[in-house]
Parts: structure tokens; C-alpha cells; sequence
């Protein structure tokens, strides 16, 4: 019996330790998407903003429609890049996140 109990108490403690990690590497991951986010969202407002400074200073409406094009493929190009950095972010804090448990699983399987 007090062996047992040893054994529950000891996948209790182990449980919690895993838990806080997984919590601790769900935090980093979270803090760093936050900041790419913020980094990103800062790029792009420069961006337009310099895509309207340019449209405003356009003195052809060819230039006009190349400046608005050149943005526009650029915004494109961002938000592809942008997604795909997200991506690998969000996949990065899921396995992290798992990580600790993967031993107890292990072992609860078998």
C-alpha cells in the first residue's frame, strides 16, 4: 500500500513538474508570436504609410497605378512570409509545450 501511494505521489509531483514546463514554454512561445506580431505590424504600417507618401507624390497616373501595384505585391509578399514565420511559431510552442509530457505518455502506453 505505501508503495503506491509512494508511486501516486511520485506521477503527482512529476505531473506538475511537466505542467509548470509546459506552462513555461507555452508562455516564451506566446511572448515571442506577440512580439513578432507587434514587429510586424509596425513594419507594415511604415510601409503604407511610404506607399502613400509615394501615391500622393505620383505626378502620372501610370506612376500612380506603379506605385499602388509595387505596394500591393509587396504587402503580398509580407503577409505570405509573415504567415509562414506564424506557422513555424505556432509549432514551435505546441512541441514544446508537449515535450515534458512525452515521457509520462511513455509510460502510460506501455
Amino acid at each position: 500500500m505505501v508503495k503506491n501511494f509512494d508511486d501516486v505521489q511520485k506521477l503527482g509531483n512529476e505531473s506538475m513538474e511537466a505542467s509548470l514546463k509546459s506552462w513555461g514554454a507555452i508562455s516564451r512561445g506566446v511572448q515571442a508570436i506577440t512580439v513578432e506580431l507587434a514587429d510586424y505590424s509596425k513594419k507594415a504600417f511604415e510601409q503604407g504609410t511610404a506607399a502613400t507618401e509615394k501615391l500622393f507624390s505620383a505626378k502620372s497616373l501610370d506612376k500612380a497605378i506603379e506605385v499602388q501595384s509595387e505596394y500591393v505585391r509587396n504587402c503580398y509578399e509580407g503577409i505570405v512570409a509573415e504567415a509562414t514565420k506564424l506557422g513555424e511559431l505556432y509549432s514551435n510552442v505546441a512541441r514544446e509545450a508537449y515535450k515534458p509530457f512525452e515521457n509520462q505518455l511513455g509510460r502510460v502506453n506501455s
